[in-house]
């Protein structure tokens, strides 16, 4: 019974603890987009860029790459 004294202030300052969390998080703007990040690894970009290779004497060669390559 006494652990009941210490047990039950505890877990309320562990569920406010918890909620202040939550809520300055969700003032952050953390939960503001769930789909964005989700869909954009879906997104097909074909676009080429320029990538500098350095070439056996040292000097730099140009290289283009499709970024779907890699």
């Amino acid at each position: 019974m006494e652990s009941l004294f210490l047990l039950i202030p505890l877990s309320l300052v562990a569920v406010a603890v918890a909620v202040y969390v939550f809520f300055r998080m969700n003032a952050d703007g953390q939960f503001d987009d769930d789909q964005g990040p989700a869909m954009s690894i879906l997104m097909d970009d074909d676009s080429v860029r320029e990538i500098r290779v350095p070439g056996p004497s040292g000097s730099q060669n140009k290289s283009t790459v499709n970024s779907a390559d890699g």
